[in-house]
């Protein structure tokens, strides 16, 4: 068994990462330190500790470490192991995303422009991201229109030229109408544009343009006049402030007492090209400094076009580690800059304010869904807590119910619940949806320091009237004033609107069907998720599972190692030993057990 306070005595005064599992050997914080005794233990100190750390130690039943050379070792593994396992106490960046790039393929004698999402180490140039795929390929248009680039996929030389040469919309390099030479003064003065050095493109392009009208060649001159016209267009239109920084990202945070949202700009040639924002929920109690470097670890992982430097507004407790990772990544210098004045400390401003901005305006929908419900259900008061349910079974079997919640218009995961149907036997989904609120109403009212926290103030059946009815049975029991209602579903499996205990269907906005569609579609995945597990769990049981000693991890260990029970029972003790937690005495107990049956 393991013994905390005997493994914190055998810590190493060494750099490493540290990852805490709970009691279901689930990994519930990974973080990293360059003394790892000195940190690891002062989680378990009498110590004055946020509410969010006092609850990660409740939760600890075991820890693990792993010893590396240095802090930027430590931070590489601790960004990996946070992003494989994704643990309940971390900073989370919640995001799929892929943003738009321009790619020139200069290794190329007539090179191509386009926009991907994909980042490789081709030789190409890529400039970006745009946050808003709209402004990559309006820049990608106007890049079409103003240079006559050839805009095949696949260049090779042909035996006539294509329609774009005709419409005067290329220059023909497949059939050697331009030279290389004359293409790819075209591509230098694009990438000008692309990396911000438009004074310069105007200033040659002023050059061309007088030398063609001196020589008396005027469709010429207009044709560059219209060009540079062009492009200080498309530059005032991106151009944000005077900052002076070439390639920047520029990131701000703002919060409430509900979560946090950190702001991005990507600065690139003194202008902005695009900005995008993150929330993480219940961070309250986190200094601003640690969420940021949480964010900045979770993003730039695997990002290959990373910018040369990155601004904030305090400096960082793990700065040094972090650009030494980031210089290594990118093959240059990476520096991270908290300005202290001047245009750039204005910039890391706007960046705050804009999240600032951000956050009001997601809490002012909040509450504008609140009334809203409000007035569609007819209630008293703000609907701020709502709970919703869900049943989950095949045939009767594994039958099981999930519990989500919503708290001022914001689905809370953390207070998701499973529940095991305990007095049901077959399929009777009201039945069930009556004990599993029963059983619910039951813990709050028992004690308020419940998981479950404070009673709702309106339930959701997932389900139409047979499912408000056994809930209502279930809040008659205790003589309690919840109001209930269900939520339906269309042909498409979307909520269609919600239902009052007189099958009157309630008419909702669609920014009020989107949210309650989540919400519905959070508590079915809860529910199912547990009968999957259930179920998997029953197809899964050996006769391992009844040996003490042996948990799901050593489990698995030894199906991995030797393929079945029956080439374990068939295998000597030296052969089990040599597994790691497996010594000789349970080596014995192992094959006494199995050999018994």
């Amino acid at each position: 068994m393991f013994n905390i306070e005997e493994q914190l005595k055998m810590l190493p005064d060494k750099p490493g990462v540290y990852i805490m599992y709970n009691i279901d050997n689930k990994i519930i914080y990974v973080g990293k330190a360059i003394n790892l005794k000195n940190r690891v233990r002062s989680y378990f100190r009498k110590t004055d500790k946020t509410e969010r750390i006092k609850r990660m130690v409740s939760l600890i039943d075991h820890f693990e470490y792993i010893v590396v050379d240095n802090e930027a070792e430590a931070l590489i593994l601790e960004c990996n192991l946070i992003k494989k396992n994704r643990p309940k106490f971390n900073v989370l960046l919640k995001d799929d995303k892929t943003y738009p790039y321009i790619k020139i393929d200069v290794k190329s004698d007539y090179p191509n422009v386009v926009i991907t999402r994909k980042i490789v180490n081709d030789g190409s140039k890529y400039f970006g991201p745009y946050a808003n795929p709209g402004a990559a390929k309006e820049m990608l248009d106007f890049i079409k229109q103003k240079y006559k680039i050839r805009q095949c996929k696949n260049f090779r030389s042909e035996t006539r030229a294509c329609l774009n040469y005709h419409i005067n919309r290329c220059l023909g390099p497949c059939m050697g109408y331009i030279s290389k030479k004359d293409y790819r003064e075209q591509i230098n003065e694009i990438i000008d544009i692309l990396e911000g050095k438009v004074d310069k493109v105007l200033k040659d392009l002023e050059k061309q343009m007088l030398e063609s009208a001196g020589k008396l060649d005027f469709e010429k001159a207009a044709y560059i006049r219209d060009r540079m016209i062009a492009i200080q267009r498309v530059n005032e239109k991106q151009k944000v402030s005077n900052i002076t920084e070439n390639n920047i990202d520029v990131i701000g945070i703002a919060k409430s007492e509900i979560e946090a949202c950190v702001e991005i700009f990507f600065v690139r040639g003194s202008k902005m090209v695009g900005r995008e924002h993150y929330f993480f929920p219940d961070l309250k109690e986190m200094e601003d400094k640690e969420i940021i470097s949480g964010f900045i670890k979770q993003y730039y992982m695997d990002n290959q076009n990373l910018p040369n430097k990155i601004m904030v507004r305090e400096e960082l407790e793990d700065k040094n580690a972090i650009e030494e990772w980031l210089t290594k990544e990118a093959g240059r210098k990476v520096e991270i800059k908290s300005p202290k004045k001047g245009e750039k400390l204005r910039f890391v401003e706007m960046a705050d304010n804009n999240a600032k901005i951000t956050l009001e305006n997601k809490e002012r929908d909040r509450s504008e869904i609140l009334v809203e419900l409000k007035e569609v259900l007819g209630l008293d008061k703000l609907p701020r807590k709502i709970e919703t349910y869900d049943i989950s079974n095949i045939s009767g079997e594994y039958i099981v119910a999930g519990m989500c919640v919503m708290i001022d218009g914001t689905i809370k995961r953390n207070m998701s619940r499973r529940f095991k149907i305990k007095t049901v036997y077959g399929q009777d989904d009201p039945r069930c949806m009556e004990e599993v609120i029963t059983r619910r109403l039951k813990h709050s009212i028992d004690s308020t320091s419940s998981g479950f926290g404070r009673l709702p103030d309106v339930i959701f059946a997932d389900g139409g009237i047979t499912q408000i009815r056994a809930t209502k049975t279930a809040i008659q029991k205790y003589e309690l004033d919840i109001p209930v209602f269900g939520m339906v579903k269309n042909d498409k499996h979307q909520t269609r609107a919600l239902m009052d205990e007189n099958r009157k269907e309630l008419e909702i906005s669609e920014n009020l069907k989107n949210l309650i569609t989540k919400f519905q579609d959070e508590v079915h995945d809860t529910a199912i998720s547990y009968h999957r597990k259930l179920r998997d769990e029953a197809i899964t049981k050996s006769e391992l599972d009844d040996i003490k000693g042996i948990g799901k991890a050593k489990k698995l260990l030894l199906l991995k190692e030797f393929g079945s029970v029956e080439k374990i029972r068939e295998a000597k003790e030296e052969d089990l030993t040599k597994l790691s937690g497996i010594n000789s005495n349970l080596a014995k107990n192992i094959l006494q057990e199995l050999n018994k049956k």
